[in-house]
Formats: C-alpha cells, sequence, structure tokens
C-alpha cells in the first residue's frame, strides 16, 4: 500500500508543485484505515467523537480552517480512496479484476508468517519458570510473614 502510494504521489507531485509528500502520503493511509475500520469510534480535540470513516475529512477541514489551503489533504485522500478502490472496492463490491497484488519480491524479502512470539492485542507468554517449591503463596517459599492487623 505504502509502495503504491507513494509512486502515485511522486506522479502528482511531478505534476503539481508541491513541497512534501509524506502529509498526503500518511493522509491517504489514514483513509484506507478508516474505510476499512468504518464504524469504529474515534475522538478527535476536545473529545469530539465520530465514526472513523468521517476523520480523513475533519483533518482536512481541520487544516483548511488551520492553514489555508487544503491540496495537499484532499490530494492525501483521493490517492487513498484510489488504493481503496483499486484494491477492496472494485474487486468485492464490482467483481473485477484484482488490479493491485503485493510484488513477489517483497514476500521474499519479508515474509508473510503468522505467529511468532506473540501477535497484536495478545499479552506475551510469562518466559519465568515454575517454582516447584512456591506451595501456591506466591511467595516462592519464603514464609508467612506477619500480616497487618493481626495479632
Amino acid at each position: 500500500m505504502i509502495l503504491f502510494n507513494g509512486i502515485i504521489l511522486i506522479i502528482i507531485g511531478l505534476l503539481v508543485p508541491l513541497q512534501l509528500l509524506m502529509d498526503p502520503l500518511i493522509l491517504s493511509v489514514l483513509y484506507v484505515w478508516c474505510q476499512i475500520n468504518k464504524d469504529t469510534i474515534v475522538q478527535f480535540w476536545f473529545g469530539m467523537q465520530f465514526k472513523a470513516m468521517y476523520l480523513p475529512w475533519v483533518l482536512a477541514i481541520f487544516n483548511i480552517v488551520i492553514q489555508g489551503g487544503g491540496l495537499v489533504e484532499l490530494l492525501g485522500i483521493f490517492v487513498g480512496h484510489l488504493y481503496f478502490f483499486l484494491m477492496f472496492k472494485y474487486p468485492q463490491d464490482f467483481g473485477g479484476r484484482r488490479f493491485l497484488t503485493t510484488p513477489s519480491i517483497l514476500y521474499n524479502l519479508l515474509p508473510n508468517r503468522q505467529g511468532g512470539v506473540s501477535g497484536f492485542g495478545v499479552a506475551p507468554a510469562s518466559r519465568r519458570p515454575r517454582d516447584q517449591g512456591n506451595h501456591g503463596d506466591g511467595w516462592g517459599g519464603w514464609g508467612r510473614g506477619h500480616r497487618l492487623g493481626n495479632d
């Protein structure tokens, strides 16, 4: 996704004089995430809450009000929408051909493995060995000690 969005932004950057391409690249990735997670509730400044599908537009309007212009934000939304349409909408909703696939050289460099040490949202397993002399008290056989408030 980043490779496709970057190439499209470089082509647009050659046609339209832009100082930086990082802002529209970030907004294009954000747009794709927001379209995939449409119904997720996100928060903006001062606790404003709304669905994620509106976040790129809120950011664009916010930047237009604060900085003026808005071309950079609209380019990011356009490139993100182009990727989302070619990757998800057109093949799934319209039954069209899938135009975008991950190049095999990227799979060779970065294998698509499942599993490993831990996945996202899963706490890693404890590597500490279980003590057999623990007796279930959680102190590793240190004794009972003196509890406060009991004589």
